[in-house]
């Protein structure tokens, strides 16, 4: 599936747009670039299949964004035009659509809405090709934080999975100090699933070494039955689970899982269960899952936070983590733009883009920044919470500070070798 979008014109508008300025660059052939070219920004993301969600609610995000733009005139006169390719959550054709995006397409630009799996097939592209990217889904921490895949022109402005892990560890650690101690794990066996489930028990063990791993169930992508999965959790007999399940597969899980009675069994930390679309989706929502951050409008609880919620919900869509992410991808992208005044030399962007603060509604102060030193986005809300089954389904939130997980990770990537 392709979808050509130039965000914020009507087809009338576009048509009668491009007629005025084909006559006028007749006269004056230099305008040409300012007034008529259009600045392609290619998009791989998934929007088909059980996930997506995924791309549905990222488009959404980024046409918010886009549209702001090119209504108050674009970028140097040049309106910004989205090529959105659907990927089927498949990292090969990722990684086709990409190139294809790039070379047929005219794609200086590749705003990766890509799961992990496929980010890090279009990761290899925009290497290879020195296509300027920012990743805005994946939260595979080796993605940026291994400095063997960085590249200066590559850039991560979504949930980095080891800022995650941190206040996960400390919110855990509660759960052990009350005798929570035998741990069992049942996440996606890929990059993403392996990684994230480590992190979060690295730092459970750093915040309560007293705790233990007693099983680890890795269920496949997008599978469609889960009761193997189920049954060897339940024959572990933990007294705490952890999943980083997510989108249309913790739907899946839930519902299969609660059928067992598997959540009234021991603790549940399901780190993806925040998306208000998924809690909706769940037929029986347990109460007391505990979850981190992914989207909230009360977190952080600021009236441009209710104001971004109140506007993403004129698509008829709820917000997601995806949404967020994208919508900040897509911000760093078009001022990074302005910066270099619609320049799209690779190189220009990068320096446009590298330490850049912006102002966001999803940011703890307002505000969150591109890290210098690594590329990658700090300052967004992060915390944890439980689930209730109604609306706002996530209470109790505990935040956790920038300095604390800054502190924590830097020992963590002393740790990794990254340092």
């Amino acid at each position: 599936m392709t979808t050509t979008y130039l965000a914020g014109l009507s087809r009338r508008a576009f048509l009668g747009a491009t007629a005025s300025a084909g006559a006028a660059a007749l006269a004056c052939p230099g305008i040409l670039r300012a007034q008529g070219a259009t600045i392609k920004v290619g998009v791989p993301t998934i929007l088909s299949g059980r996930v997506a969600i995924l791309g549905e609610t990222a488009s959404i995000g980024l046409k918010m964004a886009v549209d702001a733009v090119n209504a108050s005139g674009g970028i140097d006169g040049r309106q910004i035009e989205l090529v959105i390719r659907d990927t089927k959550g498949k990292p090969d054709e990722a990684a086709r659509l990409t190139r294809e995006l790039i070379s047929s397409d005219g794609c200086q630009i590749i705003l990766d809405c890509e799961a992990s799996g496929g980010a890090f097939a279009v990761h290899e592209v925009v290497r290879d090709t020195g296509t300027y990217c920012v990743h805005a889904i994946s939260e595979t921490s080796s993605l940026t934080a291994d400095p063997a895949n960085r590249a200066a022109w590559i850039f991560r402005a979504g949930r980095q999975g080891i800022h995650d892990a941190i206040p996960g560890g400390l919110y855990a650690a509660e759960l052990a100090e009350a005798g929570v101690k035998r741990w069992a794990t049942c996440s996606p066996d890929y990059a993403y699933g392996r990684d994230t489930t480590a992190e979060f028990m690295e730092f459970l063990k750093v915040f309560a070494p007293q705790v233990e791993l007693v099983g680890e169930s890795w269920p496949k992508a997008f599978q469609p039955d889960y009761t193997e999965n189920i049954t060897n959790v339940l024959n572990i007999a933990p007294e705490a689970l952890y999943t980083c399940l997510w989108g249309g597969d913790l739907v899946a899980f839930f519902d299969q899982a609660s059928l067992y009675g598997l959540f009234d069994q021991f603790q549940t930390v399901a780190v993806n269960m925040g998306d208000a679309p998924v809690l909706e989706a769940i037929r029986n929502l347990p109460a007391g899952i505990h979850s981190g951050n992914r989207y909230h409008k009360d977190v952080p609880d600021s009236a441009a936070n209710e104001q971004w919620n109140t506007d993403y919900r004129k698509s008829g869509k709820l917000p997601t983590n995806w949404g967020w992410q994208a919508y900040t991808g897509a911000r760093f992208v078009l001022e990074a733009l302005a910066a270099t005044g619609g320049d799209l030399n690779r190189d220009k962007l990068s320096e446009a883009t590298r330490g850049r603060k912006i102002e966001s509604p999803h940011g703890v102060d307002g505000t969150v920044t591109m890290r210098e030193e690594d590329n990658t986005l700090v300052g967004y809300a992060l915390g944890y919470g439980k689930t209730i089954p109604q609306d706002p389904y996530l209470t109790d939130f505990q935040p956790t500070p920038w300095d604390v997980i800054l502190e924590h990770e830097a020992e963590w990537k002393k740790r990794k070798g990254f340092i």
